[in-house]
C-alpha cells in the first residue's frame, strides 16, 4: 500500500475511501486468473458443444453449472484477498467505516 500525494508515483490502483492506493493482492490476481482461465475453458466447450445439432439440453446445462461454479471460485478468491489485504488493516488506515460498507456490497456481489 503506498500514500499517494504530488511526490509520489502513481503505483497503478484506483484510489479508495482515503489518499491510499488499495490494490488486489498479486497472489490473489493470479489465482483468479488461473480460475478464470478453466472457467474460459468450460464457456469455450459449451459453445463447441452448441455447434453441434445433436447436443443434449442437459450436458450443455451442466457445462453452464461448471462455468458458473468456475466464476464463483473467482469471487471467493477476490473476496479473500480483499478481506486479508484491505478490510483487516482498516482500522490502522483509519477507514474501517467505509470498508464495512464496501465489505456489505462485496458480499452481495458474490452471493
Amino acid at each position: 500500500m503506498k500514500k499517494t500525494d504530488s511526490k509520489t508515483e502513481d503505483v497503478g490502483c484506483h484510489p479508495t475511501h482515503t489518499d491510499t492506493h488499495l490494490c488486489m493482492p498479486e497472489d490473489a490476481r493470479k489465482r483468479a486468473n488461473r480460475r478464470l482461465a478453466i472457467a474460459r475453458g468450460h464457456v469455450e466447450s459449451i459453445q463447441r458443444m452448441l455447434e453441434d445439432p445433436n447436443v443434449y439440453c442437459m450436458d450443455v446445462l451442466r457445462q453452464i453449472k461448471a462455468v458458473q461454479g468456475a466464476l464463483s471460485g473467482v469471487a471467493g478468491v477476490v473476496l479473500k484477498g480483499h478481506l486479508e489485504a484491505h478490510v483487516a488493516t482498516a482500522s490502522e488506515r483509519g477507514d474501517a467505516t467505509e470498508l464495512v460498507d464496501e465489505l456489505l456490497e462485496a458480499m452481495k456481489l458474490t452471493q
